[in-house]
């Protein structure tokens, strides 16, 4: 799959929750090749960021030939990506990294955390798409009661919310909600913070399921030339011949077996 960097035209950008921004571009020939999963790095004007900024997929719309954003303003690079505006242009790479591993005939937890919850709508979709909405559970984790992207799952999977606060849901994080719910799966995907994520580890190791796990972590060159943004792992990696995964280049998507969190 080649990775493409063009010039992209902002379709529409709203704010969904406080901080959450919802950007759409027009990037037909990164759209065609985009899985869920998967994720864009954009450019800033400014000279003085020279770094991209990685942002996965929310929604890939191959028809229309646009690409969803769903991220949060975290510093001064993504704040200048939330004062875009339709008709704005914007430098994009991608589609990067793998993506999610579509199983079919499989029941599925689709969990997600904070930020980490976008990735998960386009997988929601896909899955549904394969193996029908009644195998797909989507379990969310949210701070309090703004539940962005919440009714958005709701034509594919079942909905399971998990709030920190208890205002909406089972009051915990998401593995307290699956338990809560009493919930089974033959398999999970999640994506989010890694508090969440060795929860997740956790669980399908006692339930003894296979997780998809998608990470979050900082990159530089987003192309798995710099080694900037490693996991542990528990087998050599051919590249640079030690216990270390390249987040960009070998996920962000990993077996959870795979990797020590």
């Amino acid at each position: 799959m080649a990775k493409l960097k063009m010039t992209a035209a902002v379709t529409s950008q709203v704010q969904l929750a406080e901080g959450i921004y919802d950007l759409r571009l027009a990037a037909g020939e990164i759209a065609a090749q985009a899985v869920p999963g998967q994720f864009v790095s954009l450019y800033s004007k400014d000279g003085s960021r020279l770094l991209p900024r990685p942002i996965s997929l929310c929604g890939i719309d191959k028809e229309k030939g646009e690409l969803r954003l769903v991220y949060r303003v975290a510093g001064a690079g993504t704040k200048e990506f939330s004062a875009l505006t339709a008709g704005d242009t914007i430098d994009v790479l991608g589609p990067l990294g793998n993506g999610f591993p579509l199983l079919e005939g499989k029941k599925a937890f689709l969990i997600g955390g904070g930020i980490g919850i976008p990735p998960m709508l386009e997988l929601a979709k896909a899955l549904s798409k394969v193996n029908g909405g009644e195998m797909v559970q989507s379990v969310i984790g949210y701070r309090d009661s703004h539940m962005f992207l919440k009714e958005e799952f709701e034509p594919y999977a079942k909905v399971v919310i998990a709030t920190d606060d208890g205002s909406v849901g089972t009051k915990g994080n998401v593995i307290d909600a699956i338990r809560e719910e009493e919930l089974e799966a033959d398999t999970l995907y999640a994506c989010g913070p890694m508090p969440m994520l060795r929860g997740v580890k956790a669980y399908a190791e006692e339930k003894d399921i296979l997780a998809q796990v998608s990470l979050e972590e900082k990159m530089a060159c987003g192309i798995g030339a710099c080694l900037g943004c490693v996991c542990q792992s528990k087998e050599k990696d051919s590249h640079s011949h030690v216990n270390n995964k390249r987040v960009c280049k070998d996920g962000p998507v990993f077996d959870a077996r795979e990797i020590i969190l």
